[in-house]
């Protein structure tokens, strides 16, 4: 549940012109409510509480282009290889956690989750408008096959895979690096959530 703190007035405006729905504030600390696509907000005298599947949704548009860098962690899961699927990501920056998001995709492959989760989580990357993304996922599969070391038979996959290349191109810089389950612990714990609730 992202808090932003900013000055809601501008917040307000920047989700009108999304076309956001507001309400009024249930108590006499909640000055407005908001909703657009997949996420809601609370606004306060100071900051913003974003909940929802996308939080992202509102919190891309409600504060500035960050720049810098940020820690993209994805993973996908499949309980049935294929069967009923759901991503998980996290974005980290300097100051901690930015987004994170988690939800189910319908019925999948593993393989095919994961690619899901890194594009879910790239584009919640470029639409904060940083400038580099350190990507690490726990699927060698997925970092080997995008960074070019293997090759891929299946449709879908290389059609994802030039999708997730088009979006790391909008990064002046970027990394892509298979990191160990225990690492990817948030990811991983955001895409089970998603499918056990479900």
């Amino acid at each position: 549940m992202p808090v932003v703190e900013c000055d809601v007035d501008d917040a307000r405006d920047r989700l009108e012109a999304a076309g956001a729905a507001f309400s009024e504030g249930k108590t006499d600390h909640e000055r407005w409510h908001a909703d657009l696509g997949d996420a809601h907000a609370v606004a306060y005298d100071d900051k913003l509480v974003v909940q929802g599947g996308s939080p992202t949704d509102i919190t891309a548009v409600v504060e500035p282009d960050r720049g810098g860098r940020v820690h993209v962690y994805f993973d996908g899961a499949s309980r049935g290889n294929p069967g009923p699927s759901a991503v998980g990501w996290v974005l980290v920056s300097e100051d901690g956690i930015v987004a994170e998001g988690g939800e189910t995709i319908g019925r999948a492959t593993n393989n095919q989750a994961e690619y899901e989760a890194l594009l879910a989580g790239l584009e919640a990357a470029d639409g904060f408008g940083f400038d580099e993304a350190e990507v690490r996922g726990d699927s060698q599969l997925i970092v080997k096959q995008v960074k070019g070391a293997w090759d891929t038979n299946d449709p879908e996959l290389r059609e994802k895979r030039v999708r997730v290349r088009e979006l790391l191109e909008r990064f002046e810089e970027w990394s892509l690096t298979h990191v160990p389950r225990e690492v990817n612990d948030r990811a991983d714990k955001l895409a089970n959530e998603a499918l056990d609730e479900d």
